[in-house]
């Protein structure tokens, strides 16, 4: 990235490094403000990010290098901390709550009423941030003018961190810690005086841990209704910017803004993770605040640039690349479609024999027209341990690894060996016809590029609870031998198979821990003939050639900071062969670095452990360890928090301890132990 100091910047930007939002009940929220020098003279549309990450600290260098460069843009920009986060007052009790969208607008109101706005407002934001932009969009408050949402779902159940096709994801206990560990930790005492200490006890005795509660909603009910925007679309009148990337765990929603929505919008997709394009990893990155300038000036202030005439969609497609759990750059190159379904996607559908994929070279068998023949597969629980995370959060070497790791387990479907080079582009469909042993069973589909050295590299995939196999709102238990017809949509993506290579699906009956197992092994038989794969075909285009390019990525100059204990990111498998137990490590810790504008030593570490024996179901175990610290001169303080999720055939188990020191006296200690029934899960 280009950072650009002051002088390189177009306007003189004053920050402003706290500022009290006052709420209708009391409450007093934290902000940081960048205001336009000319501001105080020409007021300005207002853009607000409103996320509970700790804008004093956490995400101060991410917040210096995009709202800096906007505001010299000519745009005010503010850094919320949510109620009960960072600096903010108030008990933050759960993700996306009614009192966070009232907030939201009280906020927006207070932007649109200061001297150096103009009382048009925007909201941007990646994850959290991107999901409230969304949500409080279709509120509709007076003055907000659009909306910027990168790696943000519209349907908290069915696309998020907590479910996938009605499977528990091992990802909602990582989230669920993470926000575990930030929920306990205390405001800055150079902001908020000496009333952090008491702010910091209110938090600490009002702490829960949200996987409690995310677990005892395990289908789509009103809980999870509030908040998914695809309840109506309708309601969103404001442009919309939508963003993600292909390793990100948020591309679905995007295809389906842009096909639901009916306003200007505009949907970008990367090879990224879970970061701001600008910022993007696996690269390339790119310049994504010179996109997000154009928007906001188009729809903001009214300067005709023409966003509204360009493509609808831009795509990074991904050439095939050997199977690495991590990729500094994925190379590829950007396509465009005017809108979406697009008319130049074209499903193929693809029929299944044993061990074979009918139709990419020829025309594909009609339905019947291949010879049935059922075919079973008992997963071994471990298949899964090289599926990578749900969502690669920063690049660390957590994508998938080569899939020979996990075909053994599987049944396998290849096509022969490619005559010339095939592109997709969309979610492809798995329709199966099966049967399990068990009444609540779940089957996972993985589709993936076969190279000539035989080495596989995952594209996409989808995971299906049985039960829920005709809506998530009630499922209903699977009558054992029963075939059932079913549909499995896989993950969005854009790919590219050369010639010569092979296209595989795989199909398992397990796959952990990306997502939680059934409650006991599980025989799937899966009938072919009529069963099938189709894929969403796109030819290479020329127009795609006379694309207009992104910039290069760009930002302001951060504030300094210096290491004193460094990064240390990784993943590994280890199989005990003496225990024959299988164990999934990952590590993100972010080290210590010091942040020398405001003398402060932040600490973030995070470590999860995912365990099971081989062929013993209830020995499954996600636990996770975070540790978070904060000092300045004399004073110190930090939160240690442990979780440990296992679960029998009948419920799940939840044990915590959250820890919390001043210097070297422990000032807090707290235990939970809580059990959830599972409910065909």
């Amino acid at each position: 990235m280009r950072y650009l100091d002051e002088r390189e910047l177009p306007r003189p930007v004053q920050r402003v490094e706290h500022v009290w939002i006052p709420m209708s009940d009391g409450c007093r929220l934290a902000g940081r403000l960048w205001i336009p020098d000319d501001a105080r003279n020409e007021a300005m549309p207002a853009v607000l990010e409103f996320i509970p990450y700790r804008k004093r600290d956490k995400t101060r260098r991410r917040d210096e290098i995009t709202h800096t460069y906007l505001a010299s843009h000519g745009y005010v920009c503010a850094r919320v901390d949510l109620r009960g986060s960072g600096d903010s007052e108030g008990i933050l009790l759960d993700e996306y709550v009614a009192q966070e969208q009232r907030d939201a607008i009280e906020v927006l109101r207070w932007l649109a009423a200061q001297p150096w706005c103009n009382g048009v407002t925007a909201m941007m934001g990646k994850s959290w941030g991107g999901f409230n932009a969304l949500q409080v969009a279709s509120l509709r408050p007076a003055g907000l003018g659009a909306v910027v949402a990168v790696a943000a779902t519209d349907d908290r159940y069915a696309d998020d961190v907590h479910y996938m096709g009605g499977c528990l994801l091992g990802d909602n206990l990582s989230w669920a810690s993470t926000m575990f560990a930030y929920n306990a930790c205390p405001p800055d005492p150079a902001l908020v005086g000496d009333a952090w200490r008491g702010m910091w006890r209110d938090r600490l005795e009002h702490v829960d841990h949200w996987v409690d509660t995310w677990l005892r909603h395990q289908h789509r009910d009103d809980y999870w209704r509030h908040g998914s925007i695809c309840e109506d679309y309708s309601a969103i009148t404001v442009p919309v910017m939508a963003v993600s990337g292909w390793a990100d765990g948020y591309s679905n929603a995007v295809f389906r803004m842009l096909e639901h929505l009916d306003v200007p919008r505009q949907g970008l997709i990367g090879p990224w993770s879970h970061r701001y394009p600008h910022m993007g990893a696996p690269g390339p990155a790119i310049g994504f605040l010179q996109e997000v300038v154009r928007w906001f000036d188009r729809w903001l202030k009214g300067l005709p640039n023409g966003v509204e005439h360009e493509p609808m969609l831009r795509a990074w497609m991904q050439d095939s690349v050997p199977p690495m759990t991590r990729y500094e750059t994925r190379p590829g190159r950007w396509v465009a479609e005017d809108r979406w379904p697009s008319p130049n996607v074209e499903m193929r559908r693809l029929g299944l024999s044993p061990g074979r994929l009918h139709g990419l070279e020829a025309p594909a068998p009609a339905r019947g027209e291949l010879p049935e023949a059922e075919l079973a597969v008992q997963s071994p629980v471990t298949l899964g341990m090289f599926a990578g995370k749900w969502c690669s959060y920063s690049a660390t070497p957590d994508l998938p690894h080569d899939q020979r790791e996990e075909d053994g387990g599987a049944l396998l479907f290849d096509s022969d060996p490619l005559q010339q080079q095939l592109e997709i582009l969309g979610s492809p469909l798995i329709e199966l016809e099966v049967a399990a042993d068990r009444p609540v069973a779940m089957v996972a589909a993985r589709l993936s590029d076969v190279g000539p050295d035989d080495a596989v590299t995952r594209v996409t995939y989808g995971v299906l609870n049985l039960t829920h196999r005709d809506g998530h709102e009630r499922p209903r238990p699977l009558e054992p031998g029963e075939i059932y017809r079913v549909s499995l949509q896989l993950n969005e993506v854009a790919a590219v198979f050369p010639a010569g290579h092979r296209v595989r699906v795989a199909i398992s009956s397990s796959y952990w821990p990306l997502a939680w197992p059934p409650p006991e092994p599980v025989r799937l038989t899966v009938r072919t003939g009529s069963s099938c794969v189709s894929l969403p075909c796109r030819a290479a285009r020329e127009e795609d050639l006379g694309l207009r390019p992104f910039g290069e990525p760009e930002g302001a100059l951060p504030t300094p900071e210096s290491v004193v204990e460094p990064v240390r990111h990784g993943s590994r498998v280890i199989h005990d062969l003496a225990t024959n137990e299988s164990t999934l490590e990952v590590v993100k810790d972010d080290g210590t670095r010091r942040l020398e504008d405001i003398s402060l030593e932040l600490t973030d570490s995070t470590a999860e452990w995912y365990r099971c024996t081989v062929a013993d179901f209830s020995s499954l175990e996600g636990a996770t360890h975070c540790v978070r610290a904060f000092r300045r001169d004399d004073w110190s303080v930090r939160t240690v928090t442990e979780t440990r999720l296992t679960a029998d055939s009948t419920h799940f188990r939840m044990r915590a301890t959250l820890d919390a020191y001043e210097g070297d006296t422990r000032v807090d200690s707290q235990n939970w132990d809580r059990r959830i029934p599972r409910d065909l899960l």
